[in-house]
């Protein structure tokens, strides 16, 4: 039945019978983004649909199949936790991937939006209906590379990257939880979708944008992002995220001998120095919210030459698209000015990634909240809190460890509370064109600073191989809970569309002529790759990362006593 011939149907007392009896007709199904977009709204009716009698025995059933698991989850996460690949450069990962995906029967797709290292992988039964998507980033960190299970700097290739986020784990989460609830797809004969992708290049926020535009999520009802964390958990409404937009601003000058003749030359280096000087001075007159940093990625050639090309690489921040603009908008207004102190060119402004705060489903997060309080949190042994609370101290961090309870209240707003800037997670394209969630899982160690070599220290370690097993389990259970209740999506989408988007409409910040700036890190991992390659994982010779780099779980350095009164 149409929807709107349906809320006919219940416009006076009289009609009340017939409306009821085509009640008990509706299908169930779910509305896909390219309706809403035609004006349609779900009926009301799909919401009073009752969840499937199956759901609670098949949950139990999906939490003994992930348990059964564990040994995969620990080889995904060591094997990418190997690979310590950046962004756009993730080609190690996506052939490990996807041709595990194959064998479990996913159909591939490789180089999706033109990114050459991004794909998915696609497996449908029946109607196809729910489609839900699971993703999570792959990319990790330049300098950070470091052993895992060793609480100190301990690099395994000096200089080299490493996964100093913890991005190596949470493919792990989504793999196996799309295994176990395809099994039971198939045995069961429920209908649905499973879409899997990786966020590319998450760190230069360059990826998901372009997967949007591309249509990667045109038929996706529901999409269940997964990220690292300390904890286990889910939040609905405004993320607290920064939007963000990653420009460079490319110079160009005239070359002149710069001993013989610097008078007839140009420095575009010296406009890219005026263009970074002149931001300082303008930081103090922003809002104290907004987040801004810069890089010079080309500063000419050698000193005795004026440099005729240079640029600086912007991160803009701040809380949503109008406000991340305006913040663009002075920047541009500041590399001009630059240009003409120096009397040279601003060339080109190439836009390299973009992202905008996010924005979370209520529903989905409701249904995943039970779901973490149904696993709760791993069961950590002494040697996951020595290996904690070793870091920690090496860090003069408080040394509290791992924590062991998940919250019990739900957490969230529609709007940002007392907002005061942060990072950015490019997720937030995607929550802007469905309803979307992100499960935070725990494999990594609080209190400590983020994009480091300390964060990799527990990401090949049983506290990653327990934190993913517990996150699998969250996401298959919330996989079968949008598969097999129709209330679900059917509030989902209500939320997105009458309170989320209700006076916010979404719009890239990329434009038609941008394209993926997938040059990125290719120098850098064609410099390290000859020796990260020596210490890839082989799961067919030994059984975990850490057995195979010899290393002793957990390596802390030894406490010294303090005098006692001290």
């Amino acid at each position: 039945m149409h929807p709107t011939r349906f809320r006919e149907c219940f416009r006076s007392t009289r009609s009340l019978v017939a409306g009821l009896t085509a009640l008990a007709a509706v299908p169930t199904v779910s509305f896909a983004p390219a309706l809403l977009a035609q004006g349609v709204t779900p009926p009301a009716a799909v919401a009073t649909v009752p969840a499937d009698p199956r759901l609670e025995k098949l949950k139990a059933e999906a939490l003994q199949m992930v348990e059964s698991r564990g040994k995969q989850v620990q080889e995904i996460v060591d094997m990418l936790f190997s690979f310590q690949e950046l962004g756009f450069q993730e080609f190690e990962s996506q052939r490990y991937i996807t041709t595990l995906l194959q064998k479990e029967g996913f159909a591939i797709e490789k180089g999706v939006a033109g990114i050459p290292s991004a794909w998915t992988a696609k497996w449908s039964y029946g109607t196809g209906k729910p489609e839900i998507s699971l993703g999570s980033d792959v990319d990790g960190i330049p300098q950070a590379s470091n052993k895992p299970g060793v609480g100190y700097k301990d690099p395994m290739v000096t200089g080299g990257p490493g996964h100093g986020e913890g991005h190596n784990a949470g493919q792990a989460v989504n793999i196996v939880a799309a295994i176990v609830v395809k099994q039971l797809m198939q045995r069961d004969k429920i209908n649905g979708t499973l879409l899997l992708w990786p966020g590319i290049a998450e760190e230069q926020m360059a990826g998901k944008a372009f997967l949007v535009r591309a249509g990667v999520f045109k038929n996706t009802d529901v999409t269940l992002f997964t990220h690292v964390g300390n904890d286990l958990g889910v939040s609905w409404g405004a993320s607290g995220s920064s939007a963000l937009l990653s420009a460079e601003f490319r110079f160009r000058g005239s070359s002149a001998h710069a001993a013989g003749a610097p008078w007839r030359g140009q420095s575009a280096l010296d406009a890219v120095m005026l263009m970074g000087q002149g931001w300082e001075f303008r930081r103090e007159h922003l809002r104290l919210q907004q987040r801004s940093h810069y890089v010079i990625k080309d500063g000419g050639d050698q000193p005795n030459v004026v440099p005729s090309t240079a640029s600086i690489w912007f991160y803009f921040r701040e809380q949503d698209y109008p406000r991340t603009m305006a913040l663009f908008e002075i920047g541009k207004k500041v590399a001009e000015g630059a240009a003409m102190m120096t009397d040279t060119k601003l060339d080109t402004i190439l836009i390299l990634g973009s992202g905008w705060s996010g924005h979370f489903s209520k529903p989905i997060a409701q249904a995943m909240h039970a779901n973490v309080q149904t696993v709760g949190m791993p069961k950590w042994d002494d040697k996951d809190q020595t290996l904690a609370k070793g870091i920690q101290k090496e860090l003069g961090s408080p040394d509290f460890g791992l924590s062991d309870q998940v919250n019990k209240e739900l957490r969230g707003a529609e709007t940002p509370q007392n907002w005061m800037g942060g990072g950015s997670d490019d997720i937030g394209d995607v929550s802007w064109n469905m309803p979307t969630i992100t499960l935070r899982f725990p494999s990594n160690i609080p209190g400590l600073p983020g994009h480091n070599w300390a964060n990799a220290i527990s990401m090949a370690t049983p506290i990653a191989h327990k934190g993913a097993l517990a996150g699998a389990k969250v996401q298959a259970l919330t996989m079968l809970d949008i598969m097999l209740t129709p209330k679900v999506v059917a509030d989902a989408w209500d939320y997105f569309k009458t309170v989320q988007t209700k006076d916010v409409k979404y719009q890239p910040f990329i434009r038609a002529q941008d394209t993926p700036p997938i040059y990125l890190n290719a120098d850098i991992m064609a410099r390290f790759k000859p020796q990260l390659q020596k210490f890839y994982y082989d799961p067919s010779k030994f059984k975990t990362y850490l057995e195979q780099l010899g290393i002793e779980y957990p390596t802390v350095r030894a406490q010294v006593a303090k005098p006692k009164g001290q």
